[in-house]
Protein backbone atom coordinates (compact mmCIF):
# COMPACT_ATOMS: atom_id res chain seq x y z
CA UNK A 1 0.00 0.00 0.00
CA UNK A 2 2.94 2.30 0.74
CA UNK A 3 4.51 1.33 -2.58
CA UNK A 4 0.99 2.53 -4.26
CA UNK A 5 0.89 6.01 -2.52
CA UNK A 6 4.36 6.62 -3.43
CA UNK A 7 3.61 5.84 -7.26
CA UNK A 8 0.10 8.24 -6.70
CA UNK A 9 2.89 10.81 -5.37
CA UNK A 10 4.93 10.67 -8.06
CA UNK A 11 1.71 10.72 -10.51
CA UNK A 12 0.97 13.56 -8.71
CA UNK A 13 -2.83 12.32 -8.04
CA UNK A 14 -1.26 11.98 -4.40
CA UNK A 15 0.29 15.06 -2.60
CA UNK A 16 2.16 15.32 0.66
CA UNK A 17 -0.65 15.22 3.41
CA UNK A 18 -2.31 11.97 1.67
CA UNK A 19 1.57 10.31 1.70
CA UNK A 20 2.12 11.52 4.87
CA UNK A 21 -1.18 9.86 5.86
CA UNK A 22 -0.38 6.78 4.40
CA UNK A 23 2.91 6.63 5.54
CA UNK A 24 1.59 7.15 9.48
CA UNK A 25 -0.84 3.74 8.85
CA UNK A 26 1.88 1.96 7.56
CA UNK A 27 3.74 3.01 10.81
CA UNK A 28 0.97 1.74 13.01
CA UNK A 29 0.48 -1.54 10.82
CA UNK A 30 4.41 -2.10 11.39
CA UNK A 31 3.97 -2.05 15.16
CA UNK A 32 1.45 -4.46 14.69
CA UNK A 33 3.16 -6.68 12.72
CA UNK A 34 6.60 -6.40 13.53
CA UNK A 35 6.46 -9.26 16.39
CA UNK A 36 4.28 -11.36 14.75
CA UNK A 37 7.21 -11.46 11.69
CA UNK A 38 10.13 -12.00 14.06
CA UNK A 39 10.70 -15.83 14.15
CA UNK A 40 10.78 -17.22 17.81
CA UNK A 41 14.22 -17.49 19.44
CA UNK A 42 15.98 -16.65 15.91
CA UNK A 43 19.11 -15.00 15.97
CA UNK A 44 20.17 -12.07 13.58
CA UNK A 45 22.74 -13.68 11.82
CA UNK A 46 23.08 -11.49 8.12
CA UNK A 47 24.57 -8.61 9.83
CA UNK A 48 23.69 -5.40 12.02
CA UNK A 49 22.68 -2.45 10.02
CA UNK A 50 23.05 0.53 11.11
CA UNK A 51 20.32 3.09 9.61
CA UNK A 52 19.42 6.44 9.74
CA UNK A 53 17.54 9.78 8.10
CA UNK A 54 20.34 12.30 7.91
CA UNK A 55 21.30 15.61 9.45
CA UNK A 56 18.27 17.95 8.42
CA UNK A 57 15.95 15.20 7.30
CA UNK A 58 12.52 14.46 8.94
CA UNK A 59 11.16 12.34 6.66
CA UNK A 60 11.18 8.45 7.76
CA UNK A 61 8.72 6.77 5.60
CA UNK A 62 11.41 4.63 3.62
CA UNK A 63 13.95 4.20 6.26
CA UNK A 64 10.83 2.45 8.50
CA UNK A 65 10.37 0.04 6.02
CA UNK A 66 13.50 -0.82 4.82
CA UNK A 67 14.56 -0.90 8.77
CA UNK A 68 11.29 -3.40 8.50
CA UNK A 69 12.50 -5.17 5.63
CA UNK A 70 16.05 -5.95 6.95
CA UNK A 71 14.87 -7.14 9.86
CA UNK A 72 12.79 -9.66 8.30
CA UNK A 73 15.84 -10.89 6.22
CA UNK A 74 17.82 -11.94 9.15
CA UNK A 75 20.02 -8.46 10.33
CA UNK A 76 19.83 -6.76 13.18
CA UNK A 77 18.79 -3.23 12.66
CA UNK A 78 19.60 -0.11 15.23
CA UNK A 79 17.15 2.22 13.70
CA UNK A 80 18.64 6.03 15.31
CA UNK A 81 15.51 8.13 13.98
CA UNK A 82 15.54 11.05 11.87
CA UNK A 83 17.81 14.39 11.82
CA UNK A 84 20.76 11.98 12.74
CA UNK A 85 24.50 14.00 12.80
CA UNK A 86 27.36 11.64 10.84
CA UNK A 87 28.91 12.40 14.35
CA UNK A 88 26.21 9.69 16.02
CA UNK A 89 25.90 7.33 13.23
CA UNK A 90 29.46 6.63 12.84
CA UNK A 91 29.90 6.92 16.97
CA UNK A 92 27.29 4.24 16.81
CA UNK A 93 28.78 2.08 13.69
CA UNK A 94 32.19 1.88 15.49
CA UNK A 95 30.40 1.21 19.34
CA UNK A 96 28.25 -1.99 17.48
CA UNK A 97 31.15 -3.01 14.71
CA UNK A 98 28.36 -2.61 12.25
CA UNK A 99 28.60 -4.30 8.72
CA UNK A 100 26.49 -1.59 6.90
CA UNK A 101 25.74 2.01 7.32
CA UNK A 102 21.80 3.15 5.45
CA UNK A 103 21.31 6.56 4.90
CA UNK A 104 18.33 7.95 3.92
CA UNK A 105 17.36 11.68 2.65
CA UNK A 106 13.86 12.92 1.23
CA UNK A 107 15.15 16.28 1.04
CA UNK A 108 18.12 17.79 -1.67
CA UNK A 109 19.11 20.17 0.60
CA UNK A 110 20.20 17.10 3.40
CA UNK A 111 21.63 14.69 0.55
CA UNK A 112 25.17 16.62 1.84
CA UNK A 113 25.18 15.23 4.88
CA UNK A 114 25.52 11.62 3.27
CA UNK A 115 28.86 12.74 2.14
CA UNK A 116 29.83 13.77 5.71
CA UNK A 117 29.06 10.34 7.08
CA UNK A 118 31.26 8.64 4.46
CA UNK A 119 33.95 11.00 5.35
CA UNK A 120 33.81 10.51 9.00
CA UNK A 121 33.37 6.94 8.47
CA UNK A 122 36.84 6.93 6.36
CA UNK A 123 38.86 9.20 8.71
CA UNK A 124 37.32 7.06 11.95
CA UNK A 125 38.81 3.82 9.84
CA UNK A 126 35.17 2.07 10.63
CA UNK A 127 34.91 -0.98 8.22
CA UNK A 128 31.07 -0.46 8.05
CA UNK A 129 29.95 -0.37 4.07
CA UNK A 130 27.59 2.64 3.35
CA UNK A 131 24.33 2.61 1.44
CA UNK A 132 21.89 5.07 0.32
CA UNK A 133 18.29 5.63 -0.57
CA UNK A 134 15.55 8.03 -0.56
CA UNK A 135 13.55 10.29 -3.31
CA UNK A 136 16.51 12.39 -4.29
CA UNK A 137 19.17 9.73 -4.63
CA UNK A 138 20.46 8.08 -7.64
CA UNK A 139 22.98 5.67 -8.23
CA UNK A 140 25.39 8.61 -9.72
CA UNK A 141 25.05 10.69 -6.47
CA UNK A 142 26.41 7.51 -4.67
CA UNK A 143 29.09 6.48 -6.38
CA UNK A 144 29.94 10.69 -6.58
CA UNK A 145 29.95 11.14 -2.65
CA UNK A 146 31.89 7.42 -2.78
CA UNK A 147 28.78 5.30 -1.20
CA UNK A 148 29.45 1.48 -1.37
CA UNK A 149 25.45 1.02 -2.60
CA UNK A 150 22.32 2.55 -3.80
CA UNK A 151 19.01 1.04 -3.49
CA UNK A 152 16.20 2.21 -4.98
CA UNK A 153 13.52 0.46 -2.85
CA UNK A 154 13.29 -1.52 -0.17
CA UNK A 155 13.67 -4.52 -1.55
CA UNK A 156 16.75 -3.63 -3.06
CA UNK A 157 18.10 -2.37 0.20
CA UNK A 158 17.84 -5.82 1.86
CA UNK A 159 19.72 -7.38 -1.68
CA UNK A 160 22.22 -4.75 -1.26
CA UNK A 161 22.59 -4.70 2.24
CA UNK A 162 23.25 -8.69 1.80
CA UNK A 163 25.93 -8.39 -0.69
CA UNK A 164 27.79 -5.29 1.20
CA UNK A 165 27.78 -7.70 4.64
CA UNK A 166 29.14 -10.05 2.34
CA UNK A 167 26.12 -12.88 2.71
CA UNK A 168 25.71 -12.71 -1.14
Amino acid sequence: AITEAGKRFEQKKFFLPQLIGAAEAMKAAVEVLEPCLQKDGAKAEAGTVIIATVEGDIHDIGKNLVSLMLKNHGFTVVDLGKDVTAEVIVAEAKRLDADVIALSALMTTTMRSMKEVIELRDKEKIRARVMIGGAVTTQEYAEEIGADGYAKDAQGAVTLAKRLAGGI
